[in-house]
């Protein structure tokens, strides 16, 4: 290893890349030489923020509000989202336990630092979200890994869960609608994961976007429960970088202390336009949720064509798993194949977890042209390419 590689620390050197943007980046470089591209890799919204968002951040910015907030942030935008959990799901949440953030991510990061001491172990599913098991990672604890399975719609069995308890395991993570299956816990199912003894890491950022039955928070089910949330995939706010944790009481100042020194607070306009999104935009939800819901309907209708549908269908989230078992056990390679021959961007299973390999995240948070056209060229690729086994 050279001197130079030397300078970098190990963590940074180790992280994996998150592939998805492997994808993303190369299918941009492409573009730039004037192909063109069906985007169905990014799990982001295609709509533009709903306009009483946008407003609200406008008069907040002309009024002055460009300052420091309060590091918990603003209590007004706290007590907006106590109460619209009071609303959707009738549980009680103190606002003093709620820590605004800049975005779902840092949310994340301060929940599993507040939590996790050296080698204190977490249960992830696998398949799950990418980013997961370096955030655990990065703060020295150890992601423990349940394999979950397609004949279950990817959840979690609770006697698979038993057999992975140790007396290290702090923690249990729970992603529901769930980044890449898209499918939905129930609330027997949260029950019995409420009812262990662990703590609860339930990332609760897709919730509004279910087509199918209704989503459950955790706070349901137990207090021991660390929520993560925001306002990037309902309210198309992706890139204004707003999210929140509702953590357990005892949790709050030390969450709050790491976020005066690692982020100081959320920005203070962005916070506005979060309780513009809470009180205003309930109709905007409405219409985009109904329009993703026609597009996951055309998707899993295609899918089955194809031969290429999971056993048990998405209710939730923007995303369909496509089962490509009979073509490769390489997602990596062959959704790179896929990209440079059909002109199509989706993500590789091998992101999400080794044991979905042989799977494709196709997202659905594009438009109903672009999808149609995405699933006919992605159609013409699978009828020349071989199945394994076959010359």
């Amino acid at each position: 290893m050279s001197e130079e590689v030397n300078k970098v620390a190990t963590k940074a050197q180790e992280i994996p890349p998150f592939i998805v943007m492997d994808v993303l980046e190369r299918a941009q470089k492409m573009q730039a030489k004037g192909e063109d591209i069906i985007h169905l890799e990014v799990g982001e919204p295609d709509f533009d923020t709903p306009e009483p968002i946008i407003e609200a951040a406008m008069r907040s910015m002309r009024g002055g509000d460009t300052h420091y907030t309060h590091s918990l942030g603003k209590i007004e935008l706290r007590e907006e989202i106590a109460g619209y959990y009071h609303r959707k799901y009738k549980v009680d949440v103190s606002p003093d336990r709620i820590v605004v953030t800049s975005g779902t991510s840092p949310a994340m990061l301060l929940a599993v630092s507040s939590l996790l001491n050296r080698d204190d172990e977490m249960i992830l599913s696998d398949p799950h979200y990418a980013c997961y098991p370096n955030f655990i990672r990065y703060v020295d604890g150890q992601p423990v890994f349940v394999k979950v399975s397609e004949r279950d719609g990817f959840k979690y069995r609770l006697a698979d869960m038993q057999n992975h308890l140790t007396p290290r395991t702090k923690a249990v993570l729970v992603n529901s609608p769930s980044n890449p299956t898209g499918n939905v816990f129930s609330a027997e199912e949260l029950r019995q994961i409420a009812g262990l003894d662990q703590y609860i890491v339930s990332d609760e950022i897709y919730h509004g976007l279910v087509y199918e039955g209704k989503e459950h928070t955790i706070l349901e089910f137990t207090d021991r429960a660390f929520v993560i949330n925001g306002f990037s995939k309902l309210y198309a706010m992706t890139g204004w970088r707003l999210g929140y944790v509702i953590a357990p009481p005892e949790f709050v100042r030390p969450i709050q202390k790491l976020q005066q020194n690692l982020f100081i607070c959320a920005g203070s306009f962005v916070q506005a336009a979060g309780i513009a999104a809470l009180r205003e935009c309930d109709d905007h939800v409405a219409r985009m949720v109904k329009i993703y819901d026609e597009r996951r309907r055309y998707l899993l209708s295609r899918l089955r064509e194809m031969g290429l549908a999971t056993e048990v269908e998405p209710t939730g989230a923007f995303y369909a798993l496509a089962n490509v078992k009979e073509y490769t056990g390489d997602s990596y390679t062959f959704a790179f194949e896929i990209l440079d021959k059909a002109k199509v961007a989706v993500t590789p299973g091998i992101d999400f977890g080794k044991n979905c390999e042989g799977y494709l995240r196709i997202s659905y948070a594009n438009s109903l042209e672009n999808i149609k056209e995405g699933l006919d060229r992605l159609q013409r690729f699978l009828q020349e390419a071989p199945k394994k086994g076959t010359n």
